[in-house]
């Protein structure tokens, strides 16, 4: 198990985000990351999620008013499947370009065939 403070962990989650094409992170839109410390009881190894409505499901209507989509990435369990920093630092941007992909549409079949999964 690798342990990072919170900050530390916070970053590491900021640099994955940094790491997605300047193009690609100006089409986010109306979302918000998160980072917890677990996950919910029922999945206690889930690394992420991603919680709202894909941006190739939305219409002109939707943003009106909707709270934003929310990607929360889980502390506990990527903390605890890994041995050393780099793996922690690769595992979270692993997470945080999964659950990107999702607001972008894109489902875990094609995540797991781009090798995201």
């Amino acid at each position: 198990m690798v342990h990072l403070s919170e900050a530390e962990f916070d970053d590491a989650v900021g640099d994955a985000l940094d790491t997605i094409p300047p193009g690609l992170a100006r089409a986010m839109d109306n979302v918000v990351v998160l980072v917890e410390d677990e996950p919910p009881p029922d999945d206690p190894d889930l690394l992420g999620v991603y919680d709202g409505v894909p941006l190739t499901e939305r219409d002109s209507w939707w943003a009106a008013g909707s709270l934003p989509d929310r990607i929360t990435v889980f502390r506990g369990p990527l903390q605890r499947m890994c041995t050393s920093r780099d793996e922690l630092c690769d595992e979270i941007a692993i997470t945080v370009v999964h659950e990107v992909a999702h607001h972008f549409g894109i489902d875990d079949e094609q995540l797991h065939e781009l090798g995201w999964g």
